[in-house]
């Protein structure tokens, strides 16, 4: 088929914003020279027409599939794609070492756009995931050159992200190793492991230590997995060179952002948003019912990010005329019946927060709490609590998911509201406090907030997790701790008849790696100690969960 047609009918399919698409020339391993001699292996389409812009994506996850496609609708709009491969990943030299070289690398490859001759002077920068943390490596120094950028399920840092809670996410970690260095094997023994089901994964996450969890996954040691789990405390000098959070409010150039509320990095993302704010570049946010690796984010990422370019990257300059009407700042999709897409002036939006206090007999309520006897819990990283949907790193695993065979195990409290007598509408962030007594001094708290449906089901909306060492969180006099555990922000709307639920456990298994109870170092821990737990909610120890509650709007049309 050829190509001219291919790139008509994506952009068809993809409801993009239409255009005359044009011939596209594609030049593909090019050789860009690092200062220290390596070389990045590059494709370029460019477009029939001279002196327009340049968008750049670097990768590590090679430079075919959706990449392809997106650097023709890119050349076919009349703009110059880049797309270049990371070092030590699709054909370019060196050693992959996640976020080292990339402020480097990004430096070098814009000087070597600097000297082509179809170079225009303008840059415009596309990514996902880790292409958006190699944006966010150069925006800063790009400077005046840099005219957009376009950032999906990304973030300029990954520590808070990789230790949430100062915790372990071990499933994102260990996935996306074995996902990286599946990249170096044979196409067929890659996929024979996948339709088996990825059993070395699945044994490596179940794995003690979690230093020897990389060689289970995949049969070699991975370095940058093992420097992750020693250098894991927030004082660790290791990632003082591998954030860019400094950096973001130095970025002058207009930033989309597009996220889903399941994705991994939303709250560092959200992070991004508010400096950038705060800089006084307000960025767009967009933010839909995604998971980090869902269909439907590509495809949104496709018209944002596109439309994102014509308005601020255009390829021809635009003719004298009325001025098109601004995009709202910021659209989000509210989850839940009758939610749907809403168009907002900032984020977050105005709110209540309101109170759900912990309660005896299970109940959670939006009144005090009253004098009551604490619950119990026993939680053994022998047989640890399992982690179900959510962020997660793949999408066949993440997102909202039934949680009723979790909650009936032993080791999980839940508090559950009387039925809505109509709908309660939360957006914005979300925080618990939960009073914990325990007789071990190392523990987790992890906090999940449900949806119960009028048959029962319980769907996760969002959840946090806060690990407890005895120098973080001050004992009460009565060996109370209160922990603050920041949930992921949500948009959602709880129907009348449905029910509030707050389930309380003491971990997330794989999602975050387990609490061994002994204050081992993460990486070496093997001894397993399990443990009683209480959970307070009285009036001295008023454990709850605080929403963001807004009036309700009426909804706007899909995206």
């Amino acid at each position: 088929m050829p190509d001219r047609l291919v790139t008509r009918l994506a952009s068809a399919a993809l409801r993009l914003p239409p255009t005359r698409p044009g011939p596209v020339r594609v030049s593909r391993d090019l050789p860009v020279r690092a200062r220290d001699g390596v070389v990045l292996r590059t494709d370029h389409y460019a477009p029939a027409v001279r002196g327009t812009p340049t968008v750049l994506i670097r990768t590590p996850y090679g430079r075919g599939g959706p990449l392809r496609l997106l650097g023709r609708l890119l050349a076919a709009r009349g703009r110059h794609a880049v797309i270049q491969s990371c070092r030590g990943t699709g054909g370019s030299g060196g050693t992959f070492a996640p976020l080292v070289h990339e402020r480097d690398d990004g430096a070098d490859t814009l000087d070597w756009l600097r000297r082509q001759p179809w170079w225009s002077g303008q840059l415009g920068m596309f990514g996902v995931s880790y292409q958006g943390f190699a944006q966010w490596a150069l925006a800063a120094d790009a400077g005046e050159e840099l005219r957009a950028m376009v950032a999906v399920v990304t973030a300029s840092a990954t520590r808070d992200s990789t230790y949430a809670g100062e915790s372990f996410a071990l499933d994102t970690v260990l996935t996306w190793a074995e996902l990286l260095h599946a990249q170096t094997v044979p196409w067929l023994a890659r996929q024979w492991e996948l339709k088996r089901g990825q059993p070395r994964l699945a044994a490596a996450l179940d794995h003690l230590p979690l230093a020897d969890a990389d060689r289970v996954a995949t049969g070699v040691t991975i370095p940058f997995f093992q420097e992750w789990l020693r250098h894991h405390t927030p004082q660790a000098a290791y990632w003082r060179t591998r954030v860019f959070a400094d950096q973001v409010a130095k970025v002058r150039a207009p930033v989309v952002m597009v996220s889903g509320w399941h994705d991994i990095f939303l709250p560092a993302q959200l992070d991004d948003h508010a400096v950038l704010r705060a800089a006084g570049t307000p960025p767009r946010l967009v933010i839909g019912p995604w998971t980090h690796g869902s269909p439907g984010l590509f495809v949104a990422a496709l018209r944002e990010g596109l439309a994102w370019l014509d308005e601020h990257l255009p390829a021809v300059p635009r003719s004298p005329g009325p001025a098109r009407p601004a995009r709202p700042p910021v659209r989000i999709h509210v989850g839940g019946a009758g939610g749907g897409w809403r168009d907002l002036p900032d984020w977050p939006p105005p709110a209540t927060e309101t109170a759900w206090h912990l309660q005896p007999g299970g109940e959670l309520a939006a009144r005090p709490p009253v004098a009551s006897a604490p619950d119990a819990l026993r939680y053994d990283p022998a047989d640890p609590t399992p982690s179900l949907g959510g962020p997660l790193l793949v999408a066949q695993r993440a997102g909202p998911v039934d949680n009723r065979r979790v909650e009936v195990r032993p080791d999980v409290l839940t508090y559950t509201s009387a039925p809505l007598t109509g709908p309660v509408e939360v957006i914005g962030p979300v925080r618990a406090e939960i009073h914990v007594r325990s007789d071990l001094p190392y523990l987790d708290v992890f906090v999940r907030l449900c949806d119960v449906d009028r048959r029962g089901r319980s769907w996760n909306v969002c959840d946090g997790l806060v690990r407890v060492t005895p120098e973080r969180f001050p004992a009460d006099p009565c060996g109370a701790l209160r922990i603050p555990v920041p949930l992921w922000p949500t948009a959602y709307r709880f129907a009348a008849g449905h029910r509030l639920r707050v389930q309380v456990s003491g971990g997330a298994h794989p999602r975050w790696a387990r609490n061994p109870g002994t204050g081992e170092p993460l990486g070496t821990a093997v001894t397993l100690r399990a443990g009683w737990r209480q959970v307070l909610h009285d009036p001295a120890h008023p454990s709850a969960l605080l929403l963001p509650i807004v009036h309700s709007a009426p909804p706007q049309p899909p995206i």
